[in-house]
């Protein structure tokens, strides 16, 4: 029994690693794509201060909200938690590269998640609120916005192209935003 417990570890391991790596393929082109809508410069218009790392991560978990609110209802449910897990992997990949310690990484990533979770709950219903509701809200996660106009605008075309399209083709990395 201990001599078969060695080789099963080793290709349980072997499986997960490729497990890994095959994820990081499919969902690639995906955590680019929210990369890429995050450096929009048009979003900083205006901003009041220099933008840091916390601003961007911000606009990420917008539009990764965003996201999720459009697909989670038609599509698999393991697939949108893979999803899921690689862009918070992959976030707390980039808080490590920041330089934080292992206790600040796990303070910042309960905080990010924490306001995560509180942007889904925010735009639940974004489609049929008003657009000073939906100001009040974007608001809540944007400080020192002279441009939220232009951000709920942003975000309701945002949504709108999320309607449009597929998740394959997002995953895929086909879509032009």
């Amino acid at each position: 029994l201990t001599t078969l417990l060695s080789p099963q570890l080793a290709i349980r391991n072997e499986i997960n690693i490729i497990k890994i790596f095959f994820m990081d393929n499919i969902y690639l082109k995906l955590y680019n794509k929210f990369i890429k809508l995050t450096t929009n410069k048009l979003l900083y218009k205006n901003l009041q201060q220099q933008d840091t790392f916390s601003d961007r991560l911000i606009f990420f978990l917008l539009h990764f909200a965003f996201f999720l609110k459009i697909y989670k209802k038609d599509n698999d449910k393991e697939l949108m938690q893979e999803i899921y897990d690689y862009i918070f992997r992959q976030i707390e990949l980039s808080i490590r590269e920041i330089g934080y310690g292992d206790q600040s990484i796990n303070k910042k990533m309960k905080d990010y998640l924490n306001l995560f979770y509180a942007m889904i709950n925010e735009i639940h219903d974004w489609d049929i609120l008003e657009p000073k509701t939906r100001i009040s809200v974007l608001s809540k996660f944007l400080d020192n916005r002279d441009n939220i106009d232009y951000l709920v605008e942003y975000f309701e075309k945002y949504r709108l192209n999320l309607l449009k399209n597929t998740l394959n083709s997002y995953i895929k990395g086909v879509i032009k935003h």
